[in-house]
């Protein structure tokens, strides 16, 4: 027999799971997900857009120190949200990732 908390922990764990291979904008939530961890993000679109913007400029002077080049593709993700360009970079980069995995045939 499984204890109640024992279904409860898997159920957790499960989530957690499910949650870890996240990437992207919860729009539910309206958050940045990033795996396991997640950052809220503004609910306007010009809050947006300014966070994006200013991660692409300072990932763009990841040479200096504490700006890295981390930053880009954080940028790109949070631009992606509203723009149609980032958005479609985006998608194809997760397909060629997905498909990068399997065995050819």
């Amino acid at each position: 027999m499984t204890n109640r908390n024992d279904r409860q922990e898997t159920r957790v764990n499960e989530k957690r799971r499910r949650r870890a291979g996240r990437f992207g904008i919860d729009h539910v939530n309206h958050r940045l997900v990033l795996g396991s961890f997640s950052i809220g993000m503004p609910r306007s679109r010009i809050g947006r857009m300014a966070i994006g913007t200013a991660l692409v400029f300072c990932g763009l002077l990841g040479f200096l120190p504490v700006l890295g080049f981390w930053m880009l593709p954080l940028g790109l993700l949070v631009l992606s949200h509203d723009l149609s360009i980032a958005r479609r970079l985006r998608r194809r980069l997760a397909v060629w990732w997905h498909r990068r995995g399997k065995p050819a045939g």
